[in-house]
């Protein structure tokens, strides 16, 4: 359905009305694009406090090298450096000037370091940070977005970097994303795509199964996976196998009818990939909402299986038979109910919160193991049958309780995916990604 609201407000009368009764004010977001694949503008590269880093040489191979001290289209800003209180004087200096001069959808990236627990003044500067993060990005407006990295090596940042100052990343804001060593580093071969995060095709040459694929968002990360040169696995309940035989046919992709609640559901993806899978998607979901004083166990148990209990079996299946090749993927998706809780929801939520405990949990000892990556995407108000159907208000309240005031779109969450999935990703691992234009429920 149409955000009326959201094309109204772009009209003179509508930026009129807005303003003087103080209402929300979203700018249509600029999304990627073949022929809009990067932002429109420069960079403007600061630093904060005494770095011993240099991401400049990555920024210039992300084509976003040079200053730009007009209307930057985005603004990185390297407080690694920062130790205490007074480093913190530096963000603002860095920044108070400049941050009104960023351009419409524009791009705010902090990067910082990583939390010294031998040293209480740099982890409370570092802390604040993520406090300063979450708050710019609440103020910046016209389509603007803010996030924090922390990181240690700025060349394993590489895809997180691209990511954050493109397109892609249109509804991810307040996010704070930690980026270590790659621990599933591969060899590059023929066919498998630009290591190095170059390219535009980074998946070549990979296979990527997506759950739930058959429509939505799951049909969305199935076309952005192929986009991107993956050879997409489309899975989906045997009821809707002539929708996912539509979406792999489309993509050039494979259909596999299974219901994944089915206890030998790993052992039948295992035997249906022979030549093994790199990455894998958990996006099939469902919803019983209701209270929990009026929830049956009929309603709460279906949730869980399909949510949760089947991520939990076939991910420890595919990982026990070498299904999921070293330098693999796993991207599992959460939401913010699981975060934040929602009414109506205590089935829903459980269960995805057991994702990210999942995530969190998997995800050093899937590393060290079997070589995969463990994350998760965590989607708020996103635009589908499903939301359409919700009634006007709780969808308008939805659309606007965030820093963006709109809702995403299944793309939104694709993108997101996508840069989780790729094969310079090794280093993040273990994350939950927010795709939720920084809602204003949960942290």
């Amino acid at each position: 359905m149409a955000d009326r609201y959201l094309s109204f407000t772009a009209t003179t009368p509508g930026r009129f009305l807005s303003r003087r009764l103080g209402l929300p004010r979203p700018v249509a977001l600029k999304r990627w694009s073949p022929a809009r694949p990067g932002l429109e503008g420069g960079l403007l590269h600061l630093t904060a406090g005494t770095s011993g880093l240099d991401p400049a040489p990555v920024l210039a191979r992300a084509g976003l090298g040079g200053d730009d001290t007009g209307r930057p289209a985005a603004v990185v800003l390297d407080a690694t450096g920062v130790r205490d209180v007074d480093g913190l004087a530096e963000v603002h200096a860095a920044l108070h000037p400049v941050v009104r001069s960023v351009a419409a959808n524009g791009r705010v990236v902090l990067l910082g370091a990583p939390l010294d627990t031998a040293d209480h003044h740099q982890a409370a500067a570092q802390q604040a940070l993520e406090g300063f993060t979450r708050s710019l990005g609440k103020e910046i407006g016209r389509g603007g977005t803010v996030n924090l990295v922390r990181l240690t090596d700025p060349d394993a940042a590489e895809s997180t970097l691209r990511f954050l100052l493109s397109p892609k990343s249109a509804y991810v804001s307040g996010q704070v994303i930690e980026v270590g060593a790659d621990a599933t580093a591969t060899t590059a071969v023929a066919g498998q795509g630009n290591q190095s995060g170059q390219g535009n095709l980074p998946l070549a040459g990979r296979t990527a199964l997506v759950t739930g694929g058959a429509r939505g968002i799951g049909e969305a990360v199935a076309g952005t996976l192929a986009r991107d040169g993956a050879k997409v696995v489309v899975l989906d309940v045997p009821q809707a196998g002539a929708d996912a035989r539509r979406v792999a046919e489309r993509l050039g992709g494979l259909a596999l009818p299974l219901d994944i609640t089915a206890p030998d559901a790993g052992a039948r993806i295992a035997e249906a990939l022979p030549d093994g899978l790199d990455v894998l998607v958990h996006n099939a979901g469902i919803t019983r909402d209701r209270r929990l004083a009026n929830m049956p166990a009929e309603r709460w148990a279906p949730v869980l299986e399909v949510n949760l209990a089947s991520v939990l079996r076939t991910t420890d299946a595919l990982l026990a038979a070498g299904t999921l090749k070293r330098g693999g993927r796993i991207v599992a998706t959460a939401s913010i109910a699981g975060i934040a809780g929602n009414t109506g929801q205590t089935n829903y939520g459980a269960s995805k919160a057991g994702v990210i405990g999942l995530v969190r949990a998997l995800a050093p000892r899937a590393a060290a193991e079997h070589g995969v990556t463990v994350n998760a995407v965590a989607p708020g108000f996103i635009e589908t049958k499903m939301t359409a159907a919700v009634p006007l208000v709780i969808r308008e309240a939805g659309r606007r309780m965030n820093s963006l005031s709109q809702g995403g779109l299944p793309v939104d969450v694709a993108e997101t995916t996508a840069w989780l999935a790729h094969p310079a990703s090794g280093a993040v691992n273990g994350q939950v990604v927010r795709v939720c234009g920084q809602s204003l429920l949960g942290a």
